[in-house]
């Protein structure tokens, strides 16, 4: 995810964070996800469009969720665990979860998110890598 997300992979696709989340994990985990479940990202970005919770995270949720929900989120309290581990990690690095915040102080000189999403996909991937027991 994160190798895709640093060679601006999507670049041409002009994706929003939880967008490219969600494609760059469709492509680095073979989850061969159809293009219509892939657009569902596209409501999460800009922090679900009011500036709130970062859509990188929100496309974390969809990740998580695709991988490990197999029907209903009740089935299994690991989405509950995944998720709260994701926004306490991204927190202590990045200082808060806020779209608004985030883009403030963390956007690159160029007034993109990517330095946001890319340390939102570290912290996805090494999640994931850890639960999927992949070295």
């Amino acid at each position: 995810m994160t190798d895709l997300i640093e060679k601006d992979y999507f670049k041409d696709k002009d994706l929003n964070c939880s967008e490219q989340i969600f494609y760059a994990a469709n492509i680095a985990y073979r989850l061969n996800l159809p293009h219509s479940a892939l657009k569902t990202a596209a409501g999460f970005g800009g922090g679900m469009g009011i500036g709130a919770t970062c859509g990188a995270l929100t496309g974390g949720i969809l990740v998580f969720s695709e991988l490990f929900i197999e029907e209903r989120a009740r089935e299994s309290e690991v989405i509950k665990a995944l998720n709260a581990e994701m926004f306490e990690t991204f927190k202590a690095r990045m200082y808060s979860i806020n779209c608004d915040y985030l883009k403030e102080h963390h956007s690159s000189p160029e007034g993109t998110c990517k330095p946001i999403i890319l340390e939102a996909a570290r912290v996805i991937e090494s999640i994931l890598d850890r639960e999927l027991d992949n070295p």
